[in-house]
């Protein structure tokens, strides 16, 4: 139990500082599997594959490929300053600190005793009970990449036409140094050009 939690901790804390994006989902690849692994010493089977099949194989692939869509930065990051990385460690290490003592001192010596509880049962508590919960976040899910392909989709320049009174209005160029463009692709000096 404490490999898997001192394995799970890390690849937590490489999900923070790594400045590769797809590292760092890696890294929570990593993390996933521990807490999965921690469901599996506790006795709840079904949690453990949950988590492996909805968290490992659906959440981190939906994020890989949420981020090749929308083509954003996968490289390493830059980061502004060093320094500032110590100022949020202090704070957020003390802050697991006290919330680790806190839990130890009112947890530590208490023992569960595991009680077996049917997959049968546990379905049906999620799937009749908490079936309309399911369902709208399998919607907002669905939106949601709609949303990233139609957005990863838009090239650059598209968009709505103008209007047919702006095109009748353009300049229209005829020659190779009167279109702007042209202008400094030709080697036309600043001064020459109109």
């Amino acid at each position: 139990m404490l490999g898997v939690g001192v394995i799970g901790g890390a690849s937590a804390l490489l999900v923070v500082v790594s400045r590769n994006v797809v590292h760092a989902a890696l890294y929570l690849v990593v993390t996933l599997l521990s807490v999965a692994g921690t469901f599996l010493l506790l006795g709840a089977e079904f949690l453990a594959w949950a988590q492996v099949l909805v968290y490992v194989g659906a959440v981190v692939v939906l994020i890989l490929f949420g981020l090749m869509l929308t083509r954003a930065p996968i490289g390493p990051m830059p980061q502004e300053s060093e320094v500032g990385k110590w100022y949020a460690l202090v704070p957020s290490g003390g802050l697991f600190a006290v919330l680790a003592y806190l839990t130890y001192s009112a947890f530590g010596t208490t023992r569960i005793d595991l009680q077996i509880v049917r997959t049968s049962a546990l379905a049906e508590h999620l799937y009749i009970v908490w079936a309309f919960p399911f369902m709208v976040l399998g919607f907002f899910l669905t939106v949601a990449l709609i949303g990233a392909i139609v957005i990863a989709r838009r090239e650059e320049g598209e968009g709505p036409l103008p209007p047919e009174d702006d095109a009748l209005h353009e300049p229209t160029f005829t020659d190779a140094t009167s279109s702007p463009h042209r202008r400094a692709s030709a080697g036309v000096p600043e001064e020459v050009r109109p």
